[in-house]
């Protein structure tokens, strides 16, 4: 959308720009506006042009009254028209007005009731002193309807609709506009004199027909404004002398216009004006907008017959795009059958939705789409990267509270999009839950549109007189514009059926978590009696080992002669394995012990738990000259035995697997993100081959022989084990004999105790 160009902070634009509708208490001069308060029809307020047409002034026609101002014929005739509750029979309704003598004028009368109930009869001078037919309606538009069923294109639907309109009203140039999505418009057809300079296939800004003005044309489907140059006529008295308030005119098609069109009309070159409302779906499709270069007035029975070709002939246009409209939804709909009954029968939504055709990218004309389930992201085609995902969702989640999201411009509203538009400059975007989202993509496409005048100068802020006002821009010379960071938009059938899929895969997440709830308890039960196993069977287990270890320990000093060589390092071999074997049991009996309802959540300063590490790992640490430095550690919301566990695995990892040319060095570095701490421990040792930094983390898994390096392999399964229960993830990032960096996440929740300062633990 394109936003006004205006420097003045302290002006309040909204409100200069559009001004309440039921504020204007003038009426234009072409008609006389009379306030009635039911039943007995007491004129309250008149518009003050009554002397042109009556010969009377405002004040004389309050005392005259309606009994003595019209024809008592046609009163009475008012009257029981009233009496059917049904104001659309009344008009118009033929009124005489006695002027002197049996000098009578013959006005046609139109009547609304008021938001605050009072009735309001508007009077225009009648061409004929009789109504048109119906008849003459239906052979007006007969002829339009059978050049439409000729035509299969929306185009030239259009161009037949304004030539139909100039041909009954005469006007210098009729156009018909059709608003965009983001509230500007497009001239989409038009038909003109030679003379004037053509404006079809020209754009303008929201701001030419704002929100109050749409307001309007909603209330008031055909609406006239005469002569651009007439002065328009307050009313008498100002205010409603029974509310004490103005008159609520929204429904008036007398009402005068604001002077700020009054002046855009000018600036155009307008001397009068015709505008059709286009409706569909109770919402304003377009306008169907006339110009005449002079003054120019259009009967009421005239106008009449533009409103009823624009309602009939426009149902035909609502027709033919609601059959694009449906083929396409019968397209997805197929598309919508698939993916449901795929989803039905796979244990896995993700893959069903994801690997075969049609997919995610087919329900939403997408170029990419990504799914974010449990904290891992599932793509196709063309995305941004898992990090730029990340982020993305991050955002989402702090700005976004709707069942569905989508923009045709992300960049506009997402700043970091700008770094991918070529990819994702549309997005559109369901949350499954908090954390997880179902995203499509569309790349940047590089458009021209054709603006009639500079959308961003639409409007210029005058303050030389008592108040600031909005003056309108004086050129609508053709002004080109090159759109970027926007893509195609995305169509209405497009969102209704994403929501569709929201909908079935919640369920699918709702029936898993379920089932889930099941597994978790009998998870639980199981582990709870392994947890008892493993306690009884350590203890079982350590006596028997100890008395194989005393045993055989015995045998060698009672024997010790008899014994050769060979014997000997056969008992070295078994008293080794023991105590490996009990190592092992102790490992196992730690790594059972971690769990998330064993991990005490409370506000922990991490650099308790970091030094107690520290402290118990100082002989290591002496007798390897290891240098340690460590940044300021925050306080965050964790378990400060399983902190310290944590660490001192880590850092008796990078001390175990040191390089024998160097001297160790570990840096132990915190970083704040969106939702986490990142942690980090960083070494200068042997370093990991990238292939196998998954495999590490798997209990018992090993890739040195314990001659290498002693060991049961279950430290880094137990920091594995430790970082999930805080529901954060760990990983590594390394080169081979450049040194390892593991690095573990903790979700925010505490708070950065001190700054990014750093405290140095030389210990030797």
């Amino acid at each position: 959308m394109v936003g006004l160009n205006l420097t003045t902070a302290d002006a309040q634009i909204s409100r200069l720009k559009q001004p309440a509708i039921h504020s204007l208490t003038e009426v234009q001069s072409h008609g006389v506006l009379l306030v009635l308060q039911e039943p007995d029809l007491q004129i309250l307020q008149v518009s003050s042009n009554t002397r042109a047409y009556f010969g009377l002034t405002p004040q004389e026609v309050l005392d005259l009254g309606v009994e003595r101002l019209f024809d008592s014929f046609q009163l009475s005739q008012f009257r029981e028209g009233l009496a059917q509750d049904n104001l659309e029979l009344l008009n118009p309704t033929k009124m005489w007005v006695r002027k002197s003598g049996d000098d009578y004028s013959v006005f046609d009368a139109i009547v609304h009731r008021t938001s605050d109930g009072f009735l309001v009869m508007e009077l225009e001078l009648a061409v004929t002193s009789e109504n048109i037919p119906f008849l003459s309606f239906y052979h007006l538009a007969q002829a339009s309807i059978g050049q439409l069923q000729t035509s299969a294109n929306l185009r030239d639907f259009c161009q037949i609709i304004v030539g139909e309109v100039r041909k009954v009203t005469g006007f210098d140039r009729v156009m018909l506009y059709k608003f965009d999505e983001d509230g500007h418009g497009e001239v989409v057809a038009e038909e003109k004199i030679e003379a004037l300079e053509p404006y079809l296939g020209l754009h303008y800004p929201e701001s030419d027909i704002p929100q109050t003005a749409r307001q309007m044309f909603l209330s008031n489907w055909i609406r006239v404004i005469p002569d651009t140059s007439a002065k328009s006529a307050p009313l008498f008295p100002r205010e409603n002398p029974q509310t004490g308030q103005p008159v609520d005119l929204i429904q008036s098609i007398l009402r005068s216009a604001y002077p700020c069109h009054i002046e855009y009309l000018h600036n155009m070159g307008v001397g009068a004006s015709l505008t059709i409302s286009l409706m569909k779906d109770d919402k304003l499709w377009g306008l169907i907008a006339c110009h005449h270069g002079t003054a120019k007035y259009v009967p009421y029975e005239v106008r009449k017959a533009c409103e009823f070709l624009g309602r009939v002939v426009f149902s035909e246009i609502a027709t033919r795009e609601e059959e694009a409209d449906y083929h396409y939804r019968m397209k997805l709909a197929q598309v919508q059958s698939s993916l449901f009954e795929r989803m039905a029968q796979s244990s896995d939504f993700i893959h069903a939705l994801t690997q075969d055709r049609p997919n995610l990218l087919d329900l939403a004309a997408a170029s990419g789409a990504a799914i974010c389930f449990n904290g891992h992201w599932t793509t196709i085609g063309r995305t941004p990267a898992d990090r730029e995902l990340d982020y993305l969702a991050q955002w989402l989640s702090k700005n976004v509270q709707e069942d569905v999201f989508y923009t045709d411009s992300l960049p506009l509203l997402y700043s970091d999009a700008e770094r991918f538009k070529d990819v994702a400059s549309g997005l559109l975007a369901i949350p499954i839950s908090k954390r997880s989202y179902v995203l499509w993509f569309r790349p940047e496409v590089l458009q021209t549109v054709n603006w009639g005048g500079d959308p961003h100068h639409a409007y210029e802020l005058d303050e030389s007189g008592q108040a600031p006002r909005l003056c309108p821009r004086k050129s609508f010379d053709a002004w080109k514009e090159t759109v970027q960071l926007q893509s195609l938009p995305w169509q209405s059938v497009e969102v209704k059926a994403v929501l569709e899929l929201r909908k079935a895969i919640v369920n699918i997440v709702l029936r898993q978590a379920e089932e889930l709830a099941i597994l978790a308890q009998d998870l639980a039960r199981s582990n709870g009696e392994l947890k008892k196993f493993a306690y009884v069977a350590s203890h079982d287990l350590q006596e028997p080992l100890n008395q194989v270890a005393n045993y055989v320990q015995l045998l060698e000093m009672r024997y010790n002669d008899a014994l050769d060589a060979d014997a000997k390092d056969f008992i070295d071999f078994a008293v080794e394995g023991v105590s490996l074997m009990q190592t092992l049991i102790d490992d196992v009996l730690v790594y059972s012990k971690v769990d998330l309802q064993g991990v005490e959540w409370q506000l922990t300063p991490v650099d308790e738990p970091l030094q107690r590490a520290l402290g118990n790992l100082r002989g290591r640490i002496a007798e390897t000259e290891t240098e340690i430095v460590a940044d300021t550690m925050p306080t965050i919301v964790a378990d400060s035995t399983q902190l310290m566990q944590l660490f001192q695995n880590l850092i008796g990892n990078a001390m175990k697997f040191r390089h024998p040319d160097r001297t160790p060095q570990i840096h132990i570095g915190v970083e704040r993100l969106e939702e986490d701490w990142q942690f980090s421990v960083k070494d200068n040792g042997i370093g990991i081959d990238p292939q196998f930094a998954d495999r590490i983390f798997v209990i018992f898994q090993r890739l040195h022989t314990r001659d290498e390096y002693p060991g049961s392999g279950m430290g880094l399964a137990i920091c594995k084990k430790i970082v999930e229960c805080h529901r954060g993830r760990i990983w590594l990032e390394s080169e081979s004999e450049e040194g390892v960096t593991f690095k573990f996440t903790i979700p925010l929740g505490g708070r950065d105790r001190d700054g990014n300062g750093r405290q140095n633990y030389l210990l030797s």
